[in-house]
């Protein structure tokens, strides 16, 4: 077996626990087309029947599949989305979900990703990712800082947090494959500051220019500064519209395997980190719906919630 099969036998067998009286979907597109066809073989042995949808990628995160595969998304048990882009924060997702299926989102996913993550113990990764997500459901604040110059205090009061372990194992969850973050909507319209973009940027890849300034006013990007890939950043932004702006996300990256590299699915679970997405916040339970989710590495954090150190200088004390 290929070490590329190999991967996606623990996807699918371990972290979504496709049964043998199961339906399974396969959703990907042009550009991800040798690791649909991996899971799709792979899915061959371990389910009931085995479905492949192929897409033109979207372009950009967050931008809905086309309605048939919304559709067809429903009727299945296990739904796995190797895509160019991010259909985590969809509707379709979310539809799917409902209707009771567990569905592993691989976003920008690469074989050398897929080959190098899924061999991390999702067991620990669990452990940790529960952890953190329970500290932040029972925190009021978030304050990161970083050397960079990030500086920005997010109240997260009443908001339940999600622990995306990389274990989709109970009916009408969904997760990242491969995965290791906990992650939250700050409350909307009250967070405040600034926070520096210095990893690694969705849609942009690693931050080889000026790091990403983005400027937060009550909950909203006010401004996006710094070199090239910055204007490029804002262009987009502007592109989409004001939702765009919405402060949607905070997220601690919880996998030790993880490498920063430019792929923003391996790169917000690098342990260490922490990340800040701007768009939709829908799947987390707020009411930004907005076809765009972009999120941006910081790169040695200091996290406090409320009292309590949980990352310094990028070493997580958990």
């Amino acid at each position: 077996m290929t070490p590329l099969k190999e991967a996606a036998l623990v996807a699918a067998r371990d972290c979504l626990g496709v049964q043998k009286n199961e339906k399974v979907l396969i959703v990907t597109d042009t550009k991800r087309l040798a690791i649909g066809r991996a899971l799709y073989e792979i899915c061959q042995d371990l389910g009931e029947e085995v479905l492949f949808m192929e897409m033109a990628p979207r372009t950009v995160n967050g931008a809905e599949p086309p309605p048939a595969v919304a559709e067809a998304m429903k009727h299945v048990d296990v739904v796995i989305c190797p895509t160019t882009m991010s259909v985590t924060h969809t509707a379709a997702r979310r539809g799917a979900c409902e209707a009771g299926a567990r569905v592993g989102t691989m976003p920008g996913i690469t074989e050398d990703v897929m080959v190098r993550c899924m061999r991390a113990d999702y067991h620990e990764i669990a452990r940790l990712t529960e952890k953190i997500a329970e500290i932040l459901t029972n925190g009021n604040t978030a304050y990161v800082t970083t050397p960079a110059g990030t500086d920005i205090r997010m109240p997260i009061d009443g908001i339940k947090a999600k622990p995306s372990t990389g274990l989709v194992l109970t009916p009408g969850t969904y997760g990242n494959l491969p995965s290791g973050e906990a992650f939250l909507m700050p409350k909307e319209g009250a967070s405040e500051g600034i926070y520096v973009v210095d990893g690694s940027l969705a849609g942009i890849g690693l931050i080889t220019d000026e790091p990403v300034k983005i400027t937060i006013e009550k909950g909203m990007a006010v401004s996006i500064d710094g070199g090239d890939q910055a204007r490029i950043f804002e262009k987009t932004v502007n592109s989409i519209g004001e939702k765009a702006r919405n402060l949607a996300e905070l997220g601690v990256g919880t996998n030790s395997m993880a490498e920063i590299n430019g792929t923003i699915l391996e790169d917000e679970k690098v342990l260490g980190t922490v990340h800040i997405a701007l768009g939709n916040n829908m799947s987390m339970g707020g009411t930004c719906d907005v076809g765009f989710h972009v999120d941006g590495i910081l790169l040695n954090p200091t996290l406090k919630i409320d009292d309590q150190l949980i990352l310094e200088d990028g070493k997580m004390l958990v």
